[in-house]
């Protein structure tokens, strides 16, 4: 069959040396002439079919004798990809390579390549007697310039908005989670090779390496997605890849508001909150929506305002004009030139910022952001994991003295009063569903204990027949919170007053589930 590798080698590989590049007409004819069933091109490509008779006239393509005597050349191009679709493709990826110029493909536009690719890889199905529906030769032409160019089988996912999380086991295993829920994905990788040249392709646009050597690795696509690789040795079955996708349309708190995960009292103090500067940690579990919870309380932000954001992996897709964009760097290959995070956070204080966001809190920064926002950067911002408000803070504490800081645990919980005034949990419900939980305030030191209030909560009531999550947003009575003298000073008191009183009880459990902001 012409998808073996030695018998799709053999028409081209007298003609190599022409090489053209990028140029499908000189490959037809390097190939064996225009004519697919030429001369040069015809005994090769079916001497190991014992139904090819010697007879047959040269003029006379040999196609209409393989649905007879190898019915398996038709290859079906659903979405299941059998095997001997990958051997097609190989065998035309392959030719391909041989053919094109990549250092001249690379000059490019994306649209122009992405255009030579198909043309070559149209006549090289032509040349090589490919039996397939012009639907078929499509989707062959559509996979081989997303291998060329893009991010191979992983193309058709990243293009769909409704996915959130993109989970690769290795090149036969993969997993997505769409509206909450995870379910296996109808792409598969052609063998651990292929996934691994994909995993260096996207870890090197942001100037970072994965391999044997440094086989952990954290980076990003150019929409904001994060990405985590961690390769053999230490992933047993394969390279594995995570990517946490960012929808392509930035999300508001209005969109908060019609997904259900809060209601228009909880959205009113989240916006006066993001408005009047207070300082704010935003807590939860992983895949919560900490990150697109802190996205859409930037969009209260005054656009005078000078934001300095610092990142693992740059995230936040904040609007304002005024904004710099600060990224950690790992270690070269001889373990020197690092930027943690606690360098970025000091040095954010020599740049003359009105707020500093940090994308995640998880080590000895944590002293020096609560620094900066105990010295005039009010309005600062942050993330970090844990499953309440309470443990939050206990979290804060636990990463301070991990940074060597010899402190007083009383010293620290003085600090942590003083400079955060408002956390911000998150959650992620068995349902799948995410929902605003908690929003309270730091409130004082009552001898060694933290004192907090909670100033709106959601409450589980059950779930409905569906095992949807019924449950309840509502204000917790409190007529003027600790941060009322900031709102009157921005003349927001009137719309946090609004917001406290309306909001007692809104039942939510009547309403559709909807989508999922994270």
């Amino acid at each position: 069959m012409f998808g073996k590798r030695g018998s799709s080698n053999g028409p081209g590989a007298p003609q190599q040396p022409h090489q053209p590049v990028s140029q499908p007409a000189p490959e037809g004819a390097a190939a064996g002439g225009a004519v697919p069933g030429d001369v040069p091109v015809a005994p090769p490509a079916h001497q190991e079919m014992p139904a090819q008779e010697p007879g047959v006239p040269m003029e006379q393509p040999p196609a209409p004798q393989q649905p007879v005597e190898q019915p398996k050349a038709a290859v079906s191009l659903d979405r299941e990809r059998s095997e001997e679709y990958y051997d097609v493709k190989t065998t035309v990826f392959n030719a391909l390579i041989d053919t094109i110029d990549l250092t001249q493909l690379a000059r490019l536009d994306a649209e122009a390549a992405r255009e030579e690719i198909r043309d070559i890889v149209s006549e090289i199905v032509a040349i090589k007697n490919v039996v397939m529906s012009i639907a078929e030769q499509e989707e062959l032409l559509e996979d081989i310039c997303n291998d060329v160019l893009g991010y191979g089988p992983l193309e058709p996912l990243l293009a769909r908005d409704d996915i959130a999380d993109i989970m690769v086991n290795g090149a036969g295993m993969t997993y997505i989670e769409v509206e909450g829920i995870v379910e296996p994905a109808s792409i598969r990788f052609a063998d651990n090779s292929q996934l691994m040249n994909i995993c260096q392709r996207i870890v090197s646009q942001v100037g970072r390496r994965v391999d044997e050597s440094s086989p952990i690795c954290d980076a990003r696509l150019p929409d904001g997605s994060r990405v985590n690789v961690i390769a053999p040795p230490l992933a047993l079955d394969g390279p594995t890849l995570t990517i946490r996708k960012f929808k392509k349309d930035r999300l508001t708190l209005e969109q908060l508001l019609r997904y259900n995960s809060i209601t228009q009292e909880g959205k009113d103090l989240l916006s006066i909150i993001g408005r009047v500067r207070c300082n704010t940690v935003i807590s939860g579990g992983t895949g919560s929506g900490k990150t697109t919870l802190l996205n859409c309380l930037t969009g209260n932000i005054d656009e005078e305002e000078r934001i300095i954001t610092c990142e693992d992996s740059a995230e936040l897709q904040l609007q304002q004009p005024h904004v710099v964009r600060l990224e950690t760097r790992p270690p070269n290959l001889e373990g020197e030139g690092e930027v943690t995070m606690r360098d970025l956070v000091k040095n954010c204080l020599r740049m003359r910022p009105d707020r500093i966001i940090v994308g995640e809190v998880r080590g000895p920064e944590a002293f020096d952001l609560l620094q900066a926002m105990n010295t005039g950067h009010d309005g600062s911002m942050g993330t970090l994991h844990s499953n309440s408000p309470r443990e939050c803070l206990s979290r804060i504490e636990s990463m301070i003295l991990m940074g060597g800081y010899n402190l007083p645990s009383k010293t620290i919980r003085e600090m942590i009063v003083s400079s955060i005034d408002v956390i911000i949990q998150a959650s992620r419900m068995r349902d799948g569903t995410r929902k605003i939980t908690h929003i309270t305030e730091v409130m004082g030191l009552e001898g060694d204990v933290i004192t907090l209030q909670d100033i709106y909560i959601h409450e589980i009531l059950g779930e409905d027949q569906n095992g949807n999550i019924k449950g309840r947003h509502r204000t917790t009575g409190i007529a003027r919170p600790k941060f009322w003298e900031r709102a009157k000073y921005y003349k927001e008191e009137g719309r946090l007053a609004e917001a406290l009183a309306s909001g007692e009880v809104a039942d939510e459990s009547g309403r559709p589930m909807g989508e999922n902001f994270g």
